[in-house]
């Protein structure tokens, strides 16, 4: 599995050479934001939303003053913003408090986080801090893994962890966001574009 693994990232390493997040940030707190946006949304919508937002927020002491009705409406496209907007606030109310306004640099302490499980805390770690505890498992990732026979558990806890037992440590991050590209251009959700896959010789859903 370890070389099948090697040969993956090797292939989609050269399809795609600059792997990272879609979501704009400049600061590992609106990277914290936008993740906790992105849920149940598109990342090209959220970076909608945020480029109007961090103008507006300048970090978490703005974001844990605003009133839950007025961030609601600046963050309602998102979808789920009722929930989205009270984790955001309590959030940022906690780094105030607990954190000295500094977004915390433990999975431990980011999962503390109202609104931060696993997968936000992963892509805030590899992608503003370059640690790497774990590998982010969002719906393509958890799609790929199953099509290319890495996994074939349901629950994303343990589908990172099967991920983890064969992906090099120093992959965590790329990993994820190589899965993440190669989901969304060919390996689609309906309607995989087979002839363009690279990895289409090591895919055991092609015998389906």
């Amino acid at each position: 599995m370890e070389e099948k693994v090697k040969e993956i990232i090797s292939l989609l390493e050269r399809e795609y050479p600059n792997p990272r997040t879609a979501l704009k940030y400049s600061t590992p707190f609106e990277l914290l934001v936008a993740t906790i946006l992105s849920a149940q949304s598109t990342d090209v919508q959220v970076n909608r939303i945020t480029r109007t937002l961090f103008r507006k927020y300048q970090g978490p002491e703005d974001f844990a003053r605003v009133s839950q009705e007025e961030l609601e409406q600046d963050i309602r496209s998102s979808g789920f913003f009722r929930q989205k907007a009270r984790n955001i606030r309590a959030a940022s109310r906690m780094i105030l408090e607990e954190f000295a306004g500094e977004v915390p640099r433990s999975m431990a302490e980011l999962t503390r986080l109202p609104g931060v499980a696993r997968k936000t805390a992963n892509i805030v770690l590899s992608n503003a801090f370059g640690i790497h505890e774990g590998i982010a498992v969002d719906t393509h990732v958890k799609r790929l893994s199953m099509r290319l026979g890495l996994s074939d558990k349901n629950d994303p806890n343990r589908i990172e962890q099967d991920l983890m037992a064969v992906v090099p440590r120093e992959y965590w991050r790329d990993f994820s966001h190589l899965l993440i590209l190669h989901g969304r251009s060919v390996c689609r959700a309906r309607r995989p574009r087979h002839e363009e896959c690279v990895l289409y010789h090591l895919c055991p859903s092609r015998e389906g």
